[in-house]
């Protein structure tokens, strides 16, 4: 039974063994590469385990099948720290697709005296030569990037490319430094608003979490009508079900109608969580088929192995404060959907054992969505930013009153 090799993927951004219920999106994507004029840019947003870098992944075979141009990569908080970085990115991701395209030729004299012969010399969109266009552009950083992106869409709008598409994961770093005068996020911004008023057919595919959108409305109001903002929810059951059986057509392990229901609810429909729990599930199938045992899942030491795996290091960046004002969030009937300060205080006078104001709850989530654990919609409502988080809240103060006792 050891021979066929457990077949789930658990791993952040690893490309899961099918990739399932996400038609939606791969339509409206297929949608936005049809475009001629950019009229919309895509943001991909949602809570970390729900397959944004993996849906990324499986847009890009499907925009160079368009014929479409595809660079970028994870964009880390160092690239966003000022414009300068965000203008070398874009210079070390556009030269990858242009090192290969011929720019312009220059004569090259050899040879001495009487013998001397001109050679035609001819010069690629390298690295090297964007910085030497970029640096001798005058203007501010602004017009130095304009300009290289007007240059390279001259040199290759006759090859037969339907434009660039600019993937960036991770998207939720970038963000203005008013206080120290850099600005990299406006400038994106403003830099692919003004080559797409141009004509040029240069997208962004932004990848993050859900304070994505509401930064870049923040950085320009603009934004709004930029993007198409795709939300990743999870998956619907029958998606799940697909997500763990076809993977296993072939394998001599077949799970029953008990066992999915059971991994469905355990998962909550999040595709990390679905890998994951899978991924244990085939590993205690194949321990106790081997062993002559009936099968069954073991839910309770697949969630303590969840939560010390991808919980516990979230949760250590709570102070005790702050996990108090958590544990009163999970007591919330709509603590996996959205909710207000003025929610939490009311709630807090029921389950906490000190009352919080709204000055305070307000000032603990916004210190909250900074660490990770919390965001905050365009309308003022708080979510968590972890899948699953109010569940795993419930089991530690389980835990914790069984230990008091």
């Amino acid at each position: 039974m050891g021979a066929f090799l457990n077949p789930f993927k658990p791993g952040a951004g690893h490309m899961p063994p099918y990739l399932a219920g996400r038609e939606d999106e791969k339509k409206e994507f297929a949608r936005l590469l049809k475009q001629k004029t950019i009229l919309e840019n895509l943001v991909l947003t949602g809570l970390r385990g729900t397959g944004k870098t993996v849906l990324l992944e499986t847009f890009k075979p499907m925009a160079q099948a368009e014929r479409w141009l595809w660079v970028g990569t994870d964009l880390s908080e160092s690239a966003s720290l000022n414009e300068a970085n965000i203008a070398t990115r874009l210079l070390t991701d556009l030269s990858v697709v242009t090192s290969g395209v011929k720019f312009a030729e220059s004569d090259v004299v050899e040879g001495i005296g009487f013998t001397k012969t001109v050679n035609k010399v001819s010069h690629t969109l390298n690295y090297a030569t964007l910085v030497a266009i970029y640096e001798n552009t005058p203007g501010l950083v602004a017009d130095k990037i304009k300009n290289i992106l007007e240059v390279v869409w001259g040199a290759i709008k006759d090859l037969g490319v339907s434009g660039i598409i600019f993937a960036y994961d991770e998207a939720q770093n970038l963000s203005d430094h008013a206080q120290k005068d850099q600005f990299p996020l406006s400038l994106l911004l403003d830099t692919f608003q003004s080559i797409q008023k141009k004509g040029i057919p240069f997208m962004l595919a932004l990848t993050g979490l859900p304070t994505l959108f509401p930064k870049l409305v923040e950085a320009r109001t603009y934004a709004e009508r930029m993007f198409r903002v795709v939300f990743l929810d999870k998956l619907e059951n029958h998606a799940v079900s697909d997500a763990i059986n076809i993977p296993l057509k072939d394998c001599p392990i077949k799970l029953s109608h008990q066992s999915i229901a059971q991994i469905t609810t355990l998962s909550g429909g999040y595709p990390y969580f679905v890998q994951f729990i899978c991924r244990e599930v085939y590993d205690v199938f194949i321990q106790k088929i081997d062993d002559g045992e009936k099968l069954s899942v073991p839910s309770e030491e697949i969630l303590r192995k969840l939560d010390t795996d991808f919980f516990v290091g979230r949760w250590a960046r709570a102070t005790d404060r702050q996990r108090e004002l958590l544990g009163v969030i999970s007591e919330l009937s709509n603590c996996d959907g959205e909710f207000s300060v003025q929610d939490v205080v009311v709630k807090a006078k029921e389950a906490a054992d000190k009352p919080f104001s709204s000055s305070h709850v307000n000032q603990m989530l916004s210190s909250l969505t900074e660490s990770g654990l919390i965001y905050k919609n365009r309308h003022g409502k708080y979510s968590f930013a972890v899948p699953l988080l109010g569940q795993f809240i419930k089991r530690q103060r389980i835990d914790g009153v069984n230990r008091a006792l």
